[in-house]
């Protein structure tokens, strides 16, 4: 989890108090699991209102008065709310006081004004489906698939080497979809890889195979429709904590997820979304399809494309919002250790190398203070002030 804390001046932030408060409230954020807020003001009034339908028909409270209903009601819905703000649950620390009494103390003892803001909390897998293992039937069934699989790779060990001139390079135009096909079903590669990798080895399938699994990427995808609930969630803070990630990974097995490849993976990724200032979303299919056709309509007005045909605007348009939709998504960017290649490329090669399905799940950015106004300091006119003008 993170949590954002504010104070007034970056001198208090600096300061091993403020410092000390905000591993507190992060510490108390993670021991509270029922919280959904801040304060009971954060709550939604929608929700509220909704529950207090049900409860006012609740069958114990049919039989008293419609007033006395009313504020039993009112009671129910007041504790139902507190239980969920972050402000009113006993401090950890000192369970004698509240959240919210302890940041009143520690703005009389700091003396600047102290606020919880925001916080993000991350339970990994939560949600999801998760598998029921058979490890014994799934070795069985890999060995059986194997020893099938023998019998009609062993004759291609056998046949002599052609030695003949290479025929001319193929361009991905040539490539038949009966090529993309067998490929795929030999590889498990994407189609777009596989079309990719033919062009490059001249239509020669097994030679794309290898191509393939050079770049990491044969089998990633036919791993594509397992269940990855198990992995791991990691934030990163970046120095001067004005920045923190928080990004969720998995893999399909908690062993995979202890290993230190992943690890490593999961801790990339994180820097990789605090790298990325305009990302909003981890796939181009994540993005919000209504905001999508909002833009389509005001491109296809737009006065540079009035004088050409219709379909030539939709293409043109299409290719814009394609652009757009890939800058917001973490997966299309190019990756900050080895910009050769995306994020999804990475992705795609540690499954392969680690042989199960990798996948980002989601991710939560926090910039100190976004959003918020900032007072412009004059140090000088506010010791002036304080100290009644004299010098």
């Amino acid at each position: 989890m993170i949590v954002e804390v504010n104070c007034e001046t970056d001198f208090v932030a600096r300061g091993d108090r403020f410092k000390e408060l905000v591993a507190d409230m992060a510490m108390q954020t993670a021991a509270c699991v029922e919280i959904e807020y801040v304060s009971p003001d954060d709550a939604d009034p929608a929700a509220i209102e909704k529950e207090r339908e049900v409860q006012m028909k609740m069958e114990d409270m049919l039989s008293k008065p419609e007033n006395i209903r009313e504020k039993i009601v009112q009671g129910r819905l007041d504790k139902m709310v507190n239980e969920k703000a972050l402000l009113k649950q006993p401090f950890i620390k000192d369970t004698g006081v509240t959240v919210e009494e302890y940041i009143k103390a520690a703005t009389a003892e700091i003396g600047e004004k102290i606020s919880i803001r925001r916080f993000v909390k991350y339970n990994l897998g939560e949600g999801m489906e998760k598998r029921n293992e058979d490890f014994a039937a799934e070795v069985e069934a890999q060995t059986k698939a194997l020893a099938d699989k023998k019998p009609k790779e062993e004759p291609k060990k056998e046949e002599p080497k052609k030695e003949e001139a290479a025929a001319p390079a193929k361009t991905t135009a040539n490539i038949s979809a009966k090529q993309v096909k067998e490929l795929r079903d030999k590889s498990g590669a994407g189609m777009m890889d596989c079309k990719k990798a033919l062009g490059e080895c001249d239509g020669d399938v097994e030679e794309a195979i290898v191509w393939l699994r050079k770049k990491g990427i044969a089998g990633a995808d036919k791993k594509a429709s397992r269940i990855a609930a198990e992995g791991a969630v990691v934030q990163y803070i970046h120095a001067g904590a004005r920045l923190g990630v928080l990004v969720e990974v998995n893999c399909e097995t908690d062993f995979v997820a202890r290993g230190d490849k992943f690890k490593e993976l999961a801790n990339d990724i994180a820097m990789q979304v605090a790298a990325c200032t305009e990302i909003e979303y981890v796939s181009p299919s994540d993005a919000d399809q209504a905001m999508i056709e909002k833009e389509r309509e005001v491109q296809m007005k737009m006065e540079d494309l009035q004088s050409k045909p219709e379909n030539i605007r939709e293409k043109i348009v299409q290719g814009r919002l394609d652009k757009m939709v890939n800058e917001k998504a973490l997966l299309t960017q190019p990756f900050i250790k080895d910009t050769s290649k995306t994020v999804d490329e990475l992705i795609k090669e540690a499954t392969a190398e680690i042989g199960e399905k990798i996948s980002i799940r989601r991710f939560t950015k926090y910039n100190l203070g976004e959003g918020l106004e900032k007072r412009v300091e004059d140090f000088a006119a506010e010791v002036a002030a304080q100290t009644g003008g004299k010098a």
